[in-house]
């Protein structure tokens, strides 16, 4: 959590049981994770999970950014999603902002170098846990979607308020969610976010939750035209923390007012504390799909 709390404040300042419902999977020493599906009470193989995506629309992936175990598995969920939607798959990424989408597309079309697209494209720092989906992405010519507000709209918004962003020109507005962004400052969105910061003693700035609605305004934005810029009956995968997707708030909640058509699914995985024997009831409220892992350092 603290490590939530600190990439959302660096990135928004200066730019973010029941045992018995479920059978125990022996996960492999090198993946030692567990799939929990949290409508059914049934624990999964990868391969189950990705066949359960059959006529969804978006999948929300919703990680921690330090869990290894976690992006081994994306890619695994990538690559079976591939060859059950061949030509029909896009990668949405948080980890990208949309000012940046024209040199993820220079680089997936292979016209500039790997140096100049992390350095250009201000890739993250752990951008070496991306770039397995982003290579596969590139070899089987998956569309790669840069979904995430470009940071300085994020820090104008939180600093000098919404009517700044409004102020802007067309050509800015296009990498934004449309204004003014849905963020009332009640519901339960408006509450994690709270306890995420430590309390509102730490809201420094009236206008960072509506920075941090704009950033989620902005990937239900980029997602839904990847919805409809892909075939028919394709999916769109969207990995991002999943701070931006649990509870089926934030970016889940922003893209089900812009379009409440779609068929979303969700997973929230990450690292958990009761590997061993995790209280999946207390879990079940985050997504329609729970992934526990095993931290590297408990191995």
């Amino acid at each position: 959590m603290k490590f939530l709390l600190s990439l959302f404040t660096s990135i928004l300042l200066f730019g973010t049981g029941q045992q018995g419902r479920a059978q125990s999977l022996q996960p492999t020493p090198q993946l030692p994770f567990k799939i929990y599906d949290t409508k059914t009470g049934e624990q999964l193989t990868i391969t189950e999970l990705a066949d359960r995506m059959k006529n969804t629309d978006v999948l929300f992936w919703g990680e921690e950014h330090n869990d290894t175990i976690g992006h081994i598995l994306e890619l695994k969920m990538l690559k079976m999603l591939q060859e059950r939607y061949t030509n029909k798959l896009v990668l949405s990424l948080e980890m990208f902002e949309t000012d940046c989408q024209v040199l993820v597309d220079e680089y997936m079309g292979g016209f500039i170098s790997e140096e100049k697209f992390i350095k250009d494209a201000r890739a993250w720092n752990n951008y070496s846990d991306y770039q397995p989906m982003v290579e596969y992405a590139k070899a089987n010519k998956i569309p790669l979607v840069a979904a995430n507000s470009p940071r300085r709209y994020n820090s104008m918004m939180s600093k000098r308020g919404p009517k700044t962003l409004d102020s802007l020109g067309s050509s800015s507005k296009a990498f934004i969610a449309k204004l003014p962004v849905y963020a009332p400052k009640e519901g339960a969105y408006y509450k994690k976010f709270v306890s995420i910061m430590g309390g509102e003693e730490n809201i420094h700035s009236p206008n960072m939750y509506a920075s941090q609605c704009l950033w989620d305004a902005t990937m239900a934005k980029s997602i839904d035209r990847a919805v409809s810029d892909n075939k028919k009956n394709g999916i769109v995968m969207h990995v991002a923390g999943r701070f931006h997707s649990d509870e089926y708030l934030g970016t889940v909640a922003q893209l089900a007012r812009k379009n409440k058509d779609l068929k979303v699914q969700t997973i929230s995985c990450f690292v958990a504390d009761d590997f061993a024997k995790p209280d999946y009831i207390s879990y079940e409220p985050l997504a329609n799909y729970v992934i526990v892992t095993r931290s590297q350092s408990a191995e």
